[in-house]
């Protein structure tokens, strides 16, 4: 089972950006699709995107459409959250998710096997 960390969360003004990083153990991550979640306090864990193992598509909330991008790189283990234009709305914690069996795709949070212990993000007005 593969083994992550997630990091680059912080403060930042409405309509700034930052980027998060999900970093993996293991050397068959690869065979992992990962997706990205964020839980606001006193809210349901939602979706905000995953990528499929081979980097050949990405799926996307619609709220994040547009703003927010998900890229990888086997060679170092890591999948990163690029997130633009943010909003006071996108304060939460945000976890990283893997799992090696099954669609790059799938916006419930429970058919996720492996999880990171996740980065605040906070968005001011």
């Amino acid at each position: 089972q593969v083994q992550l960390v997630e990091s680059g969360g912080g403060l930042v003004q409405a309509g700034g950006s930052l980027r998060l990083t999900c970093a993996a153990s293991g050397r068959t991550f690869s065979s992992y699709a990962v997706g990205w979640f964020r839980q606001a306090a006193g809210k349901e864990r939602e979706f905000v995107g995953s990528i499929t193992r081979s980097e050949s598509s990405t799926y996307y909330a619609d709220s994040m459409k547009g703003r927010f991008t998900i890229s990888r790189d086997n060679a170092k283990n890591t999948v990163y959250l690029q997130m633009n234009s943010l909003k006071p709305e996108d304060t939460a914690v945000y976890y990283c998710a893997a799992r090696q069996w099954g669609s790059g795709y799938d916006p419930n949070w429970e058919n996720w096997r492996s999880w990171g212990q996740g980065t605040q993000v906070t968005v001011s007005a």
